[in-house]
């Protein structure tokens, strides 16, 4: 039985967070703790998160979620979500802010002058709704997950990894940009898993199943579950 955590700062909508992982996975034990001796001993982590990257990194700093957050992202399966990604790069635009630092790159605001479709009309931002994501590489996470499936999105401001390597998918609003990365142990979406119907519990029924290895398949359950 797997001890799953889902970290709580204080921002974003954890309750559904773990309600679909315990709908995947309901031999699980699925917490959301701000604990750093429960998150110690979970075996996975997810780190969740909605709002601005300034409020969510002073939250995690206020309830000492730092050092236990480097070390699960160091050796455990680990999944963050919307601005659970951005927070694990370097820096962001908003509110000119450093991030965990934990993947290389920044996070940047859509620019305004490119902002339109291809007939030349305005598109707004936030980036809010369905979109395809295009997967960038072969991926335990991305086991049963078409190609192309769409997901749920909300979000101002986007990933730029200076590693082309950890881009493990992308979506085109209007132009490409990464909305997955993976390196390690590390998995991580811009969209909501838990709001994209089957195909985000898909995902998160991977996570539930996944080693926490790059190069090895989901295992069997993961690959014939029907979520």
């Amino acid at each position: 039985m797997a001890n799953i955590a889902v970290v709580d700062y204080g921002m974003g909508n954890l309750r559904s967070v773990a309600k679909a992982l315990e709908h995947v996975a309901p031999e699980s034990s699925v917490i959301v703790t701000a604990n750093a001796e429960e998150l110690g001993k979970a075996d996975r982590i997810v780190f969740p998160g909605q709002g601005a990257m300034p409020d969510c990194m002073r939250e995690v700093d206020v309830r000492g979620l730092r050092e236990p957050l480097l070390e699960a992202a160091a050796c455990k399966p680990f999944l963050g979500l919307c601005i659970g990604l951005q927070m694990l790069f370097e820096h962001s635009e908003e509110g000119d802010i450093e991030g965990l630092g934990i993947l290389p790159g920044r996070v940047v605001r859509f620019p305004a002058e490119r902002m339109q479709d291809g007939a030349g009309n305005k598109l707004k931002v936030p980036h809010m709704g369905w979109n395809n994501v295009y997967q960038k590489q072969s991926h335990p996470m991305w086991d049963g997950i078409d190609d192309g499936s769409q997901f749920y999105f909300v979000h101002s401001f986007y990933v730029e990894p200076s590693d082309p390597a950890i881009a493990a998918g992308e979506t085109h609003y209007p132009f490409a940009f990464t909305c997955a990365a993976a390196r390690n142990n590390i998995f991580a979406v811009q969209f909501h898993p838990e709001k994209s119907q089957s195909t985000g519990l898909r995902l998160l029924s991977n996570f539930v199943r996944w080693s926490g290895s790059t190069d090895a398949p989901a295992d069997k359950a993961a690959r014939t579950a029907i979520v």
